[in-house]
């Protein structure tokens, strides 16, 4: 494991009043070395060879835990699976938003306009928060639509009306 990953993570657990055990460590490993957002099959598929004894009911509790305490993100693109990432603090990965392809499921993270997108944002996060009197701590934007591949394929014969 990349020590600091571990080491922030760890020290973030303990504070939250848990340990960081083999297989929370394993799982943050993972995540810390992937450049994907990964489901909990994902994650147990990549661990199961190093570590047998972590079955996927430890895993997704594992997830549930570090996503509670702060160090994991969990999005839900529509696709039926959760995925995660570690956050922007415990991660390697700097603040991105998401274009997510409704046909094969591609994530692609972009920080192209960013800064754009964040001062419209921050005006935005602090007139809600004035109106509605609601304490933001976060947000999502992510753009679904079809990315190159899928967009350039043409429709299966089987869906062409015919006749």
């Amino acid at each position: 494991m990349q020590h600091g990953h571990g080491h922030r993570c760890g020290q973030k657990l303990t504070g939250c009043g848990f340990r960081l055990t083999t297989g929370r460590e394993a799982i943050i490993d993972i995540l810390s070395k992937s450049d994907k957002h990964l489901s909990a099959e994902d994650i147990f598929m990549a661990i199961r060879a190093e570590y047998p004894g972590i079955g996927l009911t430890t895993i997704y509790r594992t997830l549930e835990l570090l996503e509670q305490t702060g160090i994991l993100a969990k999005f839900d693109f529509g696709h039926g699976r959760a995925k995660f990432e570690l956050t922007e603090e415990y991660g390697n990965k700097k603040h991105h938003h998401h274009l997510i392809c409704k046909k094969c499921g591609t994530i692609v993270d972009y920080s192209d306009f960013l800064d754009d997108e964040l001062a419209y944002i921050k005006k935005t996060e602090a007139g809600l928060a004035k109106k509605y009197k609601f304490d933001i701590h976060s947000h999502v934007i992510s753009f679904f639509g079809l990315c190159e591949k899928c967009a350039a394929k043409k429709p299966d014969s089987a869906a062409k009306k015919t006749g």
